[in-house]
Order: C-alpha cells, then sequence, then structure tokens
C-alpha cells in the first residue's frame, strides 16, 4: 500500500473536512455538532461506533481486519478552546469566542482520513484497530471518561499525536521517554483582614501576602529541585479587590505546576503548602489551599517509538524524523498509556512563509495543512507497521 499517495488522493477531502470542523468548534463536554459529523463520517465508511463520555460526545469505532487481535487503538481529541480567532481567514471560526487553537480540528480529521484508508484496506489487515474520538482533552477529564466505560479495555497499544507549530511541516517526532510533563494545578486563598486603603497598619493585606506567596513559591523550583530536571511552578490567576482606596479581605490565587519526575509530583503538595503557610504565618494572614491532581507525563514506550522512527522515515525519508525535547505541556492521553503501551508523535506544521508559525493556543493559531496529510498518513502506516509487532499484554 502506498500510503502517502492513498493519502495525497483525498487531500482535497481532507482539506474541506478540516476547515468544516474549523468553522465550527465546540468546546470540551460540548462537541454534539463535532460528534454528529464524526459519526456521519464512520456510518458512510461502514465503521460501526459506540458513544462515551458523560454527555456522549466520545466515539469509539471498531474496525475488524482477519483478525480480532492485536487491538490498536488511535486516538485523537476533539475540543476546542475559548479563544476568540483574530486571524482572517476564510474558514474562521463562526462560534463566537471559541477557536480550534490547538489543532484539534486537523486531528479529527488525520484520524477520519486513517478510518477512510484503513477501511477500504481493511483486506491488508491484521488485526483490530479502533478509532477513539476522544472529548475534553482541554479539561484533562475527557481520557478517564472514555476509559470508564470499558471500550479500551481491550486495547494492547495506544498511538496518539499532535499537530505541533515548533516543528516545520514535512517532519514528525517520536522519540522515546517523556513528551509531556504531568499537569496539576492548585488553588490559595489568602486570608487577610480588610481595612481602609489610607490606613494599612490597621489592616492585613492580602494582596501584599499573596505577592509574597508568588514569590516564594518560586524557591522550590530553583532551590529543592534538581536543576537538570524539570519543575514550573506558575501562578496564572489573581484576583482580589473591589475599589482603589480599600484594601480587601481576601486574595485568591490560581496557578499550574509541572514536572516529568514522578517522585517529585508527589512530593510538591507538601511543599507548595508548607511554603504558603510560612509566608502567611509571618504576615499574620491564613489560608486555605487546594492542591488538584491532573494528569500524570506521557512516555514513548521505546519499542514503539523505535517502530514508529521507521514508519516516519518510511514515509518522509531520514529527514522527516526529527527530534524535539520533552516539553512542559500536558494531555490526558497519558491515561490511556498507562492502560497499554504506545506513542505519542509530534507532527510538524510550521510554515512561516504561510503565517502559519504561532503557537498553540494562540488567537492567529493556523497550520501548514500538509502537515496534516503527513499525520493522517503516519496513523495508516504505523498501525500496519505495528500490527505484526504487538507485545502480548503480560
Amino acid at each position: 500500500m502506498d500510503v502517502m499517495a492513498l493519502v495525497n488522493e483525498k487531500k482535497d477531502w481532507l482539506i474541506d473536512l478540516r476547515r468544516h470542523f474549523h468553522q465550527y468548534p465546540e468546546l470540551g463536554h460540548q462537541e454534539f455538532k463535532t460528534a454528529e459529523r464524526i459519526r456521519e463520517e464512520l456510518t458512510k465508511m461502514g465503521i460501526p461506533y459506540e458513544t462515551a463520555g458523560v454527555e456522549g460526545t466520545a466515539t469509539v469505532a471498531t474496525l475488524r481486519g482477519k483478525a480480532d487481535k492485536p487491538v490498536i487503538g488511535l486516538r485523537c481529541d476533539i475540543d476546542a478552546l475559548p479563544i476568540t480567532e483574530i486571524k482572517d481567514l476564510p474558514f474562521k471560526s463562526k462560534n463566537e469566542g471559541c477557536m480550534h487553537a490547538c489543532g484539534h480540528d486537523a486531528h479529527i480529521t488525520m484520524l477520519l482520513g486513517a478510518a477512510k484508508i484503513l477501511s477500504e484496506h481493511r483486506d491488508e489487515l491484521n488485526c483490530t484497530i479502533k478509532f477513539v474520538f476522544q472529548h475534553s482533552e482541554e479539561m484533562i477529564n475527557g481520557a478517564k471518561e472514555v476509559i470508564a466505560s470499558g471500550l479500551l479495555d481491550d486495547i494492547d497499544t495506544f498511538c496518539g499525536m499532535h499537530i505541533f507549530p515548533y516543528l516545520e511541516a514535512g517532519t514528525i517526532s517520536v522519540e522515546e521517554g517523556p513528551r509531556y510533563t504531568s499537569a496539576d494545578s492548585m488553588n490559595i486563598k489568602i486570608i487577610g483582614k480588610s481595612g481602609h486603603g489610607a490606613m494599612p497598619q490597621f489592616s492585613v493585606d492580602p494582596i501584599y501576602v499573596g505577592c509574597e506567596v508568588v514569590n516564594a513559591l518560586q524557591s522550590i523550583a530553583s532551590r529543592e529541585a534538581d536543576p537538570v530536571g524539570t519543575l514550573v511552578i506558575s501562578v496564572c490567576k489573581f484576583h482580589a479587590g473591589t475599589a482603589n482606596n480599600i484594601i480587601a479581605e481576601t486574595a485568591e490565587l490560581g496557578g499550574t505546576i509541572r514536572t516529568f519526575d514522578p517522585v517529585l509530583r508527589k512530593e510538591l503538595p507538601g511543599k507548595i503548602e508548607r511554603v504558603i503557610k510560612g509566608v502567611t504565618e509571618a504576615f499574620r494572614a491564613n489560608y486555605e489551599f487546594e492542591y488538584i491532581e491532573g494528569v500524570p507525563p506521557v512516555i514513548n514506550d521505546g519499542y514503539y517509538s523505535e517502530i514508529a522512527a521507521g514508519t516516519v522515515k518510511k514515509l518522509l525519508g531520514d529527514k522527516g524524523l526529527t527530534l524535539y525535547t520533552k516539553t512542559p505541556g500536558g494531555d490526558d492521553f497519558a491515561y490511556m498509556l498507562e492502560k497499554a503501551p504506545g506513542i505519542y508523535a509530534f507532527v510538524g506544521c510550521r510554515n512561516e512563509a504561510q503565517d502559519q508559525c504561532y503557537p498553540l493556543h494562540h488567537e492567529r493559531f493556523d497550520l501548514d495543512e500538509n502537515g496534516m496529510l503527513n499525520g493522517c498518513a503516519f496513523y495508516v502506516q504505523y498501525a500496519l507497521d505495528v500490527q505484526d509487532k504487538v507485545k502480548a499484554k503480560g
């Protein structure tokens, strides 16, 4: 099977499909029209599917080849972001304040394209393939809901990917080891004593104390973590006050915590609370602290990464296989890789000449659609390459 040729034959259909999804983005747990279109396409292909998720917006479709086993899971995410698109594309988002700024429109398209090609060549499949159209990745809870449905229990290996504006279109990164960090979050409430802004001596200013907390938390990364590792503690929300001359009673902070180190990750809630407690006591304030455990790190299995590297070279040549350092993003695909080993690919989509060079989650994000075609081809070729090499679950 000449996979790239088959993908290029469907290029116009794939581009039209991606632009449709781009125009009609939907947020996590609200992907009703998106799921409807996905299922329409699967029905045309003759691939049966089941629904999952609390709202039923996730879809798991099953294509049976000449053998029931192994079962290969190909996964994409389908939700958009609460971002207003400002780039004036002819297929600009029609849903105000909602945008596919993370490339999930391309992810859906790549997986539907793979499903179409593989369904047309099912006689070449010595396996069963499950196409997982997962909802609510941006809220990092969709994967758990799909896993809870039991529809993924028989999957022997998973493959996921992300369109990646940090790599040139025509390249793909699949190396073994960590891809994304864990992604936890925290909420902090500083409780002071309100009063007049001109007489701070009678008050306990939670804004001042909160600023000291923000500064002190950085000492954990700089002085309590191995400098050759990765630790990010970012306070991204700080809300307090109602008027220019009133010292507020409380300040509310929120932030994200990222690391590749599972041991350090377990220690971080205690370290962070110790710092908050010490600072607030020093300045006569009180606090409330909530640590929310998010997704674990995304880690590529070495065995499957080696197969995937061969897949990339087969499709794009030696120059198509590139390396990209592990990055402090997060993806709930990590839960699937905890169920069964597999790989997560970064698929290059950067093209500065076409103004397709903005980062993920940017209001001007766009992608070189040739990168999307490569991602579609990777899904197909990887499934073919791995089907006879899947390690039995032990």
